[in-house]
């Protein structure tokens, strides 16, 4: 019952008592082990002594955007963020996936769907891609590293950006669907929307611009999906 939780850590940055209290109560029956934290100060700091393996952010922190401190935290980490918060518009749940989020769950929610999504982003984070090469000369891909190095230099890929760059890397020219991209590179595809493909892909293609400004790597074929370009 317990083999996905067992010595799992979770991080509740929530200022309300009432929510963080319930789900901390939560949570602790299923054999997580949880802290909590009302202020984005506090959870930043809670972040480098209690070493989460996932974070639960809400993103009406009193002191501070729970988007500043996805930013912050992602710049140094990879830990799954699930965002939870009272607003539901496409652009909220788009801007937390593009600042390197993993899930967005609106309030009110149930515990068991709750439950549900924490399950499935461990479940994600703790499996690993299986090891691919890449077919274009100027990436290489270290499996042991989680890495994708342009000409060299490591491109600061978030885990589930380089899950989705590789299946790309490994067959140049070849157009995969939104939906083949999801089933290949998430664990769950069906916790997900396809548009968070195009979030990732978005990022993505930024990263790329940064170290090779005048190239453009990933393609898109409107209608169909995205492609590595092939190799000049």
């Amino acid at each position: 019952m317990f083999e996905i939780s067992v010595n799992k850590k979770i991080l509740i940055a929530e200022d309300e008592s009432s929510i963080s209290d319930a789900l901390s109560f939560s949570l602790g029956k299923e054999g997580y082990v949880t802290r909590t934290a009302s202020t984005g100060v506090q959870a930043l700091r809670e972040l480098k002594t209690f070493t989460p393996s996932l974070v639960l952010l809400d993103i009406g922190l009193p002191d501070t955007s729970g988007f500043d401190i996805c930013t912050i935290i992602r710049k140094t980490s990879n830990v799954p963020i699930l965002f939870l918060t009272a607003r539901s518009e496409e652009v909220d749940r788009i801007m937390g996936l593009e600042l390197g989020a993993d899930d967005y769950l609106t309030k009110p929610f149930s515990t068991r769907e709750l439950i549900a999504r924490v399950r499935a982003l461990l479940r994600r984070s703790s499996s690993e891609p299986p090891a691919i090469a890449s077919e274009h000369p100027r990436f290489k891909v270290d499996n042991d590293k989680f890495q994708i190095l342009l000409d060299g230099t490591p491109l600061p890929l978030s885990r589930y950006e380089f899950r989705l760059f590789v299946v790309l890397l490994a067959r140049p020219g070849r157009v995969f669907s939104r939906e083949e991209l999801m089933n290949r590179a998430w664990e769950t595809p069906e916790m997900s929307l396809e548009r968070t493909v195009d979030t990732h892909v978005k990022t993505i293609r930024a990263k790329l611009r940064e170290a090779a400004p005048d190239e453009d790597f990933v393609l898109t074929h409107r209608g169909l999906g995205y492609s590595l370009s092939e190799p000049k």
